[in-house]
């Protein structure tokens, strides 16, 4: 087990190049399972939730290779597994992409309850009514079947019940192998839906209304290999436009994607964090005072999440640590999962001003100083912001559980001291009851 040990007070500041998206990375590598060819993926960030997937398919009997950088080359054609494995596929919440590639290709998938982040309640339904739209039966036991018809899936005309982004991602995934032209309406529009999308078309499939919530998909009998570069990662992009705010720092991130930072820029801004764009990079000036704009007539504002093209929902935690360094009160509302503010308590030991009113909403009161504690990462969002907090604490603060941030961040120690940042990866070999 390792931690970090921070000393904080001391500006980020210079320039950064984001990493690939994760939430891009993991179903993009789910898709190379729809082709017998090679698939090269740029971009790829090296954190473990990649490890993860990579192990996953190379369980099922794919050819994984990396080469230099971000680079990796997989060729599934060797797969003939369909049954994922119960311990890898615990691992990680995305291990349940493989499913519609699987079901698509093979006819059938055998699938564990996926892991990831304990946040609250995550439905695997809309997967489901997916899957059953394209006409497979789908068994949910200790393990969950899905198996095709003998003719293999239908397209069909599918209302999701809701805008979850992966069963969007897993619905695209199994069209684009299902001959004929499917579509997907209340769909998930997020910045890598987006980029999946892109990949798919690469390998031969049409997509049309990327970017919106209805998608028409015409798949086809056969899908084949293609090269594609990963996207940045607009969350990370956020996380470190915050780490900047709250230390003072001035930081250039470098080749973004504009569009999808509007948003984030704006909500940013409504806490009192400016920012500018150079072409496609994202300028972040230091020693900003950070005062939160009062909604007109000086009523408190609130900060929401939701689909996109709203604020990001694992970017609520990052938000609640950059408004503890802001003038005013904001009240957060995380609309999407009961548990993502629980892990406040621990801001709150280091003096943050958070009164909790019920799960899904918390109102923050700034600035305060913060002070350096002892604390653990429940997930990588709330890892984060611990890092956050920590970077501009009075102090030393020491931060447990570390590999939840390291499933997110790659080499996020060592890309913050290039910054200016005073912190170590040490082991922690103390007890935890």
């Amino acid at each position: 087990m390792e931690k970090f040990v921070i000393e904080g007070g001391a500006p980020l500041s210079g320039t950064v190049i984001p990493a690939g998206n994760k939430n891009g990375a993991l179903p993009i590598l789910a898709a190379t399972l729809l082709t017998d060819e090679d698939v090269t993926l740029r971009n790829i960030p090296r954190i473990k939730d990649v490890d993860a997937m990579l192990a996953l398919l190379a369980s099922l009997g794919a050819a994984v290779t990396w080469s230099s950088g971000g680079e990796v080359r997989v060729n599934t054609g060797a797969v003939s597994r369909t049954s994922v494995d119960r311990e890898l596929g615990e691992r990680i919440r995305a291990s349940f992409l493989l499913a519609g590639p699987l079901l698509a290709r093979f006819g059938r998938a055998e699938m564990p309850p996926p892991g990831g982040d304990v946040i609250g309640r995550r439905r695997l339904d809309p997967h489901f009514d997916a899957m059953r739209a394209l006409g497979a039966d789908v068994e949910v036991g200790a393990n969950i079947r899905l198996t095709a018809p003998a003719g293999g899936l239908a397209p069909c005309d599918f209302l999701m019940d809701e805008p979850s982004v992966m069963a969007t991602e897993n619905a695209l995934l199994a069209a684009a192998l299902t001959p004929g032209t499917s579509v997907i309406r209340n769909a998930a529009s997020e910045p890598h839906v987006q980029d999946l999308a892109r990949m798919l078309i690469k390998m031969g499939a049409q997509i049309e209304g990327i970017g919106s919530n209805v998608m028409m998909v015409t798949g086809r009998d056969r899908l084949h290999g293609c090269e594609h570069t990963i996207a940045p990662d607009h969350i990370e992009i956020g996380s470190f436009m915050a780490l900047a705010g709250v230390t003072g720092g001035e930081l250039t991130i470098k080749d973004t994607v504009p569009e999808d930072l509007r948003m984030i820029r704006l909500v940013f801004e409504r806490l009192g964090l400016k920012s500018t764009m150079i072409g496609n990079d994202v300028h972040v000036p230091g020693n900003q005072h950070l005062v939160i704009q009062s909604d007109a007539g000086g009523y408190t504002p609130k900060v929401q999440d939701g689909p996109w093209p709203a604020l990001p929902a694992d970017l609520t935690s990052v938000v609640v640590a950059l408004a503890t360094q802001a003038e005013g009160s904001v009240i957060i509302h995380e609309w999407m999962f009961e548990s993502r503010l629980v892990f406040t308590d621990k801001l709150q030991l280091m003096g943050a001003a958070i009164t909790i009113c019920d799960p899904h909403r918390a109102i923050v009161v700034g600035p305060r100083r913060l002070r350096g504690q002892r604390v653990e990462s429940p997930d990588i969002r709330a890892g984060m912001a611990m890092l956050i907090a920590a970077l501009c604490a009075q102090g030393i603060t020491e931060i447990g559980n570390i590999r939840q941030i390291d499933r997110g961040y790659e080499r996020i120690d060592e890309r913050l001291r290039a910054l200016g940042a005073r912190i170590t990866r040490v082991e922690d070999n103390s007890i935890r009851g």
